[in-house]
């Protein structure tokens, strides 16, 4: 039986963690905004961040308010017979209408009539450079939760989808779905490929020089997946030599992003700090699935998104 939960103070990457405290504050047990200092009586912890203070603490329970939980030590978190779970299943519309708006900013130029309404300057782009997404096609790299929230908005925007995932079973709005060892083939025709896979040791490094080599040079890659997905630098080497069109960036080997990173003066680059999941509505999805888990540990059931 979980008695404190901690709501710690990194979530404010995310909100504010007293704003998910409000939303838990007829929960019993008691929820708290702690540091990670101020672990003592908690023995479930709510948190974006992972310090090994959290296995020296005892806890009981670890929530992710994010999907990815590749930064947790997984064996040592068993070992201490800490329960992980994560937020996995919330941010399929978040993250699939950014991913929308990553394509028709490129296919309308928006990107490009931002930066010159920075500049004051009234131009159109280039004539042959607009297009529509209707006809249009993607490859979403990956169909979890997030990849099927990217496909169902293409698809309504009357795109071409196909996909890949480990087993190439029928996916909705996907009309076509390659197995892993086809990702080659399947890059290679689409405008756009979006990456929506979660970081594993077989995702590492998915995207290298080879792959990127395989897409289109009118190609456009999106990542809003782990920023270890891609090799960034063959990501950079190809946008140098045109043999992308551009790339829509959420998420990056280092991040921040660092100062003097040459995607950050790219034209055809967009950059944005790993928020495609941002969400207004963010604190209520987490105060559900936190409802959910201590109901479920007070029945002795196993765990909604139980990762360990």
């Amino acid at each position: 039986m979980v008695t404190r939960i901690g709501i710690h103070t990194s979530i404010e990457a995310l909100f504010p963690p007293a704003v998910l405290r409000d939303r838990l504050d007829d929960l019993d047990p008691e929820a708290v905004v702690v540091d990670t200092d101020e672990l003592d009586g908690v023995d479930g912890l709510v948190t974006f961040a992972y310090d090994d203070a959290f296995l020296d603490a005892g806890l009981d329970w670890i929530h992710s308010v994010q999907s990815g939980v590749d930064r947790f030590p997984f064996d040592a978190l068993e070992a201490a017979g800490t329960s992980l779970t994560n937020s996995t299943g919330v941010h399929g519309d978040s993250v699939g209408e950014t991913v929308a708006g990553y394509m028709l900013s490129f296919a309308r130029r928006l990107h490009e009539f931002r930066s010159k309404q920075e500049r004051e300057q009234w131009a159109w782009a280039d004539w042959d450079a607009p297009f529509t997404l209707a006809d249009s096609a993607v490859c979403v790299v990956g169909l979890g939760t997030l990849g099927r929230g990217i496909a169902a908005r293409a698809d309504a925007l009357g795109m071409d989808v196909t996909g890949v995932k480990r087993t190439p079973t029928p996916v909705d709005h996907v009309d076509t779905v390659h197995p892993s060892s086809e990702l080659r083939t399947a890059i290679d025709g689409p405008k756009f490929v979006a990456l929506a896979v979660p970081l594993t040791e077989e995702t590492e490094g998915l995207i290298g020089a080879d792959e990127l080599a395989a897409m289109r040079d009118d190609a456009v890659l999106v990542n809003v997946a782990r920023g270890a997905v891609v090799e960034q630098s063959a990501l950079i080497d190809a946008l140098r030599a045109d043999e992308l069109a551009g790339a829509a960036l959420d998420v990056f080997e280092t991040e921040p992003l660092p100062e003097g990173s040459p995607l950050w003066g790219m034209d055809d680059v967009i950059v944005t700090p790993h928020s495609a999941a941002a969400h207004r509505e963010y604190p209520d999805r987490m105060a559900a699935l936190i409802r959910e888990n201590v109901r479920r540990i007070d029945r002795g059931e196993r765990l909604a998104n139980q990762v360990v």
